[in-house]
């Protein structure tokens, strides 16, 4: 369960009163999720979503978070919107944390994502990447290719209990990568983390995205690559092409993706799978035995990394 920090009744009423979103009737644990604990709050003006940043997120960072869902909750984005409490501020502190309340986002996240999910998400993420276009702040990226090898370098010597020899495979991957790596694509703000179970529906249609905590000033193409990664292999490790060229035609349906975008995809989808690899890895050899929150496998990310090591061309994944 994602709750690290327990909060008191008479805490968390304290916290509520703040804001002005009614009177405090119930709140309940989110057991979905790794970075932060989330409650859902229940006022007699609605739901809501609490939220306590853990020390994963850098608090220097918050401001970031809480000013990009500000601005593309005014373009018409779908996302959760930081309330302000009555000094006009969208952070304060509860249980020596920093903390936010959002707007409640209704939906579900796929369980078993079709076609059709893929084709909604593309949509969703090139209209968030072309809403952030005139977003002024540029958080880097931690988690490019210059953060790799040092997230390498902290879980090396444990690879090889995952997979005889995986430390050698991965540090031939990232010598590759940073000889390779393309320059000069197109950057804008990309959310770096679009798996299904961020991204939520209603029905066949795209209710919105959450967990902007990965956000980023990085490679537009590089949130395509994460996203044809999560959602277009089926359990059983197999490419599903239908779902990659559905996701990629209804992305370019609202944004124009150059050629040398195309070109560069099957390479930065590599990327893409080493940099979930490792932080799996990484969690996976960190991760106290008897943590609530139980570390998601690494191998599912070796296996989507042989795929592309073995792609011979873009028709490998249906693309032109």
């Amino acid at each position: 369960m994602a709750v690290y920090t327990e909060v008191s009744d008479v805490e968390l009423t304290s916290f509520v009163e703040n804001f002005s979103i009614g009177n405090l009737l119930s709140c309940k644990g989110i057991a979905e999720g790794v970075e932060n604990t989330n409650y859902i709050i229940q006022t007699d003006q609605g739901p809501f979503i609490l939220t306590l940043y853990e020390k994963r997120v850098k608090e220097e960072d918050l401001p970031f978070f809480m000013n990009l869902l500000e601005h593309l909750s005014r373009k018409g984005i779908i996302c959760p919107t930081p309330l302000k409490n009555k000094k006009g501020e969208a952070l304060g502190v509860l249980a020596e944390r920093p903390a936010a309340i959002f707007t409640f986002l209704p939906g579900m996240w796929p369980r078993k994502i079709q076609p059709v999910h893929c084709a909604e998400l593309g949509r969703t993420l090139a209209e968030f990447h072309v809403a952030g276009a005139d977003f002024e702040t540029k958080r880097p990226n931690d988690l490019s290719i210059d953060g790799w090898r040092p997230l390498f370098e902290k879980c090396a010597e444990h690879c090889d209990d995952v997979i005889p020899g995986l430390a050698t495979e991965i540090e031939t991957e990232l010598d590759f990568l940073e000889a390779n790596w393309p320059k000069n694509l197109a950057k804008g703000i990309i959310h770096a983390d679009a798996f299904p179970d961020n991204v939520f529906f209603r029905g066949d249609k795209c209710s919105g995205l959450i967990d902007f905590y990965f956000a980023c000033y990085d490679v537009f193409i590089y949130d395509l690559a994460i996203c044809m990664n999560a959602w277009c292999f089926e359990r059983d490790g197999d490419f599903n092409v239908t779902k990659a060229k559905l996701l990629l035609s209804n992305y370019r349906k609202v944004r124009v993706v150059s050629d040398e975008e195309i070109t560069a995809l099957p390479l930065i989808a590599r990327g893409a799978a080493v940099r979930f690899l490792l932080t799996r890895l990484y969690d996976w050899v960190n991760t106290p035995k008897d943590a609530m929150v139980k570390p998601k496998d690494p191998l599912e990310y070796y296996k989507i990394l042989k795929f592309h090591q073995a792609a011979r061309s873009n028709s490998d994944y249906g693309l032109k």
